[in-house]
């Protein structure tokens, strides 16, 4: 049963007519996109595939057990290669990134989005369409790091997860950088030492260019499950090019904190509610006019 309170009617509609129209579409995703559709961190989740560590260590969520100073390099990557395993290559539990494939996939679109668990491409989103940001939870790096390159971990994680034992993965299953001999670590953005590779800069010049093509035309900036730990790098980005292109429209689809500047606020669609319920109307819209 949609929990969709009956005064965000008229918006969720509003949007429908944006998705029709526009001549483009940028979907700006964060963390809350990832958890509408069943990626949580903590509670039943969490303890589902963590509840030995939990037991051990003391830490009650995937994210504090990710900071967790172990002792050694075989416990840390016996806690790691789990959580890539569930949060990776896992799929999610609810069709949210494969509804709002259906949504778009015939619009000319672009996907930046500060996610790192590869949902986008798992769902059938053009891999040339989509820039992460902040990484991928499916890359390794070293961690000095002595060079630009990434490494996929897809087949050693699945080892150290299969031969882990009591809480530790074999010592030949710890990674280490194949040019320096350094430990491997995440590649993941949490300081200067974040690897941006060959990949990650592509990316980043193909977003460029979508945005230089579209700069004033009728594009929807499609902002869903943004927070405000890091505003500027999707938030305030598309906040600004609203400002700047008077045939932008900005949507904010977040459950609990779905606002919007007064500059664009007579070109903003802002609802308060689950991403995944949404998308869910709005597909289910789609599929009656057909």
């Amino acid at each position: 049963m949609f929990q969709i309170e009956k005064c965000q009617t008229a918006q969720i509609e509003r949007l429908r007519t944006e998705i029709d129209d526009a001549d483009a579409i940028i979907i700006g995703a964060g963390a809350g996109l990832s958890t509408s559709a069943g990626f949580t961190y903590s509670g039943s989740r969490f303890r589902q595939y963590f509840a030995d560590f939990e037991k051990k260590y003391g830490f009650h969520d995937m994210y504090s057990g990710g900071f967790y100073p172990y002792k050694t390099l075989e416990e840390r990557w016996a806690y790691w290669s789990r959580y890539i395993e569930v949060n990776r290559y896992q799929n999610t539990d609810r069709p949210v990134y494969e509804n709002l494939f259906e949504l778009v996939k015939d619009k000319d679109y672009f996907v930046i989005t500060t996610n790192v668990d590869h949902c986008f491409q798992k769902a059938g989103f053009d891999k040339k369409r989509l820039f992460y940001t902040q990484g991928d939870y499916g890359l390794f790096q070293c961690s000095v790091p002595c060079c630009q390159e990434t490494y996929d971990n897809r087949e050693i994680v699945k080892r150290m997860v299969r031969e882990q034992k009591d809480m530790r993965i074999p010592s030949e299953l710890v990674p280490a950088c194949p040019v320096c001999g350094k430990p491997l670590t995440m590649n993941l953005r949490s300081d200067d030492r974040f690897v941006e590779d060959k990949g990650w800069h592509k990316a980043a010049i193909r977003y460029g260019g979508f945005l230089q093509r579209h700069k004033n035309r009728h594009i929807l900036l499609l902002e869903l499950g943004v927070g405000y730990n890091t505003p500027g790098i999707i938030k305030y980005p598309f906040w600004e090019m609203a400002a700047k292109n008077a045939n932008a429209a900005y949507a904010c689809i977040n459950d609990g904190e779905a606002a919007c500047p007064d500059e664009i606020e007579d070109r903003a669609i802002c609802i308060d509610g689950d991403i995944g319920e949404v998308l869910q109307i709005l597909l289910n819209q789609k599929s009656e006019r057909l």
